[in-house]
């Protein structure tokens, strides 16, 4: 039975449709700003165009010739750095790399939980949207009126006339009970079939 609870609670748990929903209103937020970043790209595209017509291929081929000899040579450094510092010895390797090992599951517990707190906000965030295309907000409203002013009055309904027999067996029972009443009135309009 625990299965088919886990299942139903899953399946009934609204919480990805909010997600859902949270993460198309957001990408409609987005989308209206696309328009005024179109207009800044055309307005600097004429100057970006002419800088590159203007530039001298001999000048961009010697700042990369240039940038790749010095990263060439940092990275030279480098290498020899790191062969020149490293330990030989196995246990404190084995220590830094065990350390390194928790390191990177704390952190990934931490992205974890970021992950579901975003998730969460971006769930709420859908909820309300929602709420707001079907109107809920304003019904949230029209409730809190109605605790702080006060019930309004009840409006007299009109009975609607009832076959004698359902008349009948409501005048047996006690009034408080009116379900069992209603499962009386509609045994009561039972038709048998014709006889052959």
């Amino acid at each position: 039975m625990a299965i088919t609870d886990d299942l139903r609670k899953t399946l009934s748990d609204p919480t990805p449709l909010y997600f859902a929903a949270g993460t198309a209103d957001l990408a409609l937020q987005q989308a209206k700003k696309v328009p005024a970043l179109v207009e800044q790209l055309r307005a600097e595209a004429p100057a970006r165009i002419d800088a590159v017509r203007h530039t001298d291929p001999k000048a961009v081929q010697e700042k990369a010739a240039a940038r790749a000899k010095e990263a060439q040579e940092t990275l030279q450094t480098k290498v020899n750095e790191f062969l020149g510092t490293l330990d030989v010895d196995l246990r404190k390797l084995g220590e830094q790399a065990q350390d390194l090992a928790l390191r990177g599951v704390g952190v990934a517990a931490e992205y974890a939980v970021k992950a579901r707190e975003t998730y969460e906000k971006v769930a709420e965030h859908g909820e309300q949207a929602v709420k707001t295309w079907r109107g809920e907000a304003a019904d949230e409203i029209e409730d809190f009126a109605v605790v702080v002013e006060g019930k309004p009055e009840p409006v007299a309904v009109k009975d609607e006339p009832k076959p004698a027999e359902a008349e009948a067996a409501e005048d047996k029972k006690p009034v408080a009970k009116k379900a069992p009443a209603a499962r009386k009135a509609t045994t009561a309009k039972k038709t048998t079939p014709p006889a052959k």
